[in-house]
């Protein structure tokens, strides 16, 4: 049946693979989108043997399929990097076609998108081995884009911040406390990795941990950025860094005002949060160029 096949590559995943509900979720997805367009596309039952004979050529028309029901570059990546995983599986670790994802314009630094900024938390939460993993890595990324803070700021978390409020406080560089909004979403992420942390979340230790147990370290938190902006085609200025950033500039391009955005982000002075107009501008005139090719610098 063409339903067993999206479904045993989903019970491979969960089971062999433990991978997180939401990469499994996903990535049935895609499998039974592939399985459902090949099968039109081919006109005939899609069976495992079948899926053997899948050329790049199948492979970019359903990609053109989808690109036409409003898929973005991203999204397109994301989709690639499931297609190959379910080929990989139903010819046994034997590896389907070659197929690229698209290329995403790189350029001069700029803010990350809000729907690059969730791929990209997708992307790595997919990649990590266990499900407490992937929602380890999802919360720390929202913090970063969802609340503004440095990456050792969010590793410093310890375990007292719980149960959460509307606001976090954290403590910054030189030691200087501020309190930040807590959106619902980074709340959420954040008590559903508690929920799932194999070592429990306890006041005084941190509350990130490695797979041994130990606090977090930001080097793999960068590395596993790294990985994913390279499945996404995302500029290699896509860092932990970045997502904070971006934080700021649509902050700022949402009408906050820089005394405003200089508390959320623990700048010791305002000429450091100044840099964000510069940003914001800067964006504002790519897109006047973009939808005005003949306008002037």
């Amino acid at each position: 049946m063409i339903s067993d096949l999206p479904t045993g590559f989903a019970r491979h995943l969960g089971t062999d693979r433990r991978r997180s509900e939401h990469t499994v979720r996903a990535y049935r997805a895609t499998a039974a989108r592939l399985v459902a367009f090949l099968g039109q596309h081919w006109g005939e039952e899609i069976s495992r043997a079948a899926l053997g004979r899948v050329s790049a050529a199948d492979l970019r028309a359903y990609l053109a399929h989808r690109r036409s029901e409003g898929l973005s570059n991203v999204s397109a990546a994301r989709e690639v990097s499931a297609i190959r995983g379910f080929l990989s599986w139903a010819g046994e670790g034997t590896s389907g076609p070659p197929l690229k994802g698209p290329r995403v314009k790189k350029g001069v630094p700029r803010p990350i998108a809000p729907d690059e900024v969730l791929a990209l938390a997708e992307t790595v939460a997919e990649e990590a081995s266990e499900p407490w993993i992937a929602a380890r890595d999802w919360a720390v990324l929202l913090l970063l884009y969802g609340a503004g803070l440095r990456i050792g700021e969010a590793l410093m978390l310890e375990g007292g911040i719980f149960p959460l409020g509307e606001t976090l406080s954290v403590t910054g560089k030189r030691s200087k406390t501020r309190m930040v909004p807590l959106l619902p979403q980074v709340r959420e992420a954040l008590e559903r990795y508690a929920d799932l942390c194999p070592f429990g979340v306890s006041s005084g230790s941190p509350i990130f941990r490695g797979v041994k147990g130990g606090p977090l370290s930001p080097a793999l938190v960068r590395r596993s950025v790294r990985h994913a902006r390279a499945v996404l085609g995302l500029s290699d200025r896509t860092t932990p860094h970045a997502l904070r950033h971006s934080f700021a500039t649509h902050l700022l391009g949402r009408g906050a005002d820089l005394r405003s955005l200089q508390e959320l982000l623990g700048h010791a002075s305002l000429s450091s949060t100044q840099i964000y107009t510069r940003v914001d501008a800067a964006h504002l005139l790519d897109v006047y160029r973009n939808a005005h090719p003949r306008a002037e610098g």
